[in-house]
């Protein structure tokens, strides 16, 4: 007789979706809070990918009734133009919500270009090392995973700095509890989900250096 291996099922965290705030973030979550004392009415939101960006960006519209513009590097030019002069014709706050700003940002448009320079730019930086172990905890958390305190001290040793490099590590380790039909995570379980999936699991003597 045959039979199906069906895979467990996921356990969801209830929460809702949080913005994790650390000193590397918290700037510019006091800047967004702030948006009262803009020079302008938009403020460009840049930061690395997974940084929360987005989430933030959010959690600003709800809070202010202003707007949002996600992925602005990736529009048109003359629609940001627009969208900036209709913010501050309006009085209504928004943010442009970016990887990065000019000129990695490149910019053509001589008017927008301009208006860009004149907006605050609130800058979401590297995570640092307890928003890491935040960001461990959390993704975790939220897929019903059990990080014992030695695989997290591990992880945190190997890790690039980056909120990137933490999602993708979350998502390997999950896909490889999800194969031995565990949510609880071990220091072994870790090393052969990072070894099968080609990562190098040494720590990191150099800052920076992409070891997931």
């Amino acid at each position: 007789m045959s039979q199906l291996d069906l895979p467990l099922p996921k356990p969801v965290s209830a929460r809702p979706e949080e913005f994790l705030i650390g000193p590397s973030n918290a700037r510019a979550v006091h800047q967004v809070e702030h948006w009262g004392g803009w020079p302008v009415r938009t403020a460009l939101l840049v930061g690395p990918r997974k940084s929360g960006r987005s989430l933030l960006a959010r959690l600003f519209v709800a809070k202010s009734g202003g707007t949002m513009i996600d992925d602005a590097d990736r529009l048109g030019e003359a629609e940001l133009f627009h969208a900036w002069n209709r913010a501050q014709a309006e009085r209504r706050p928004q943010l442009m919500v970016a990887e990065a700003v000019p000129p990695t940002w490149p910019v053509r448009l001589p008017d927008l270009r301009s208006r860009l320079a004149a907006s605050p730019t609130l800058r979401l930086e590297a995570p640092d090392d307890a928003l890491m172990g935040d960001l461990l905890d959390y993704l975790c958390d939220r897929r019903a995973l059990d990080l014992r305190p030695d695989l997290r001290a591990w992880l945190l040793r190997r890790l690039e700095r980056t909120h990137l490099a933490v999602l993708r590590a979350v998502d390997r380790l999950e896909e490889e509890a999800d194969a031995r039909r565990t949510r609880r995570l071990s220091v072994p379980l870790a090393r052969a989900a990072f070894q099968a999936g080609g990562f190098v699991a040494e720590p990191s003597r150099s800052p920076g250096t992409l070891l997931l």
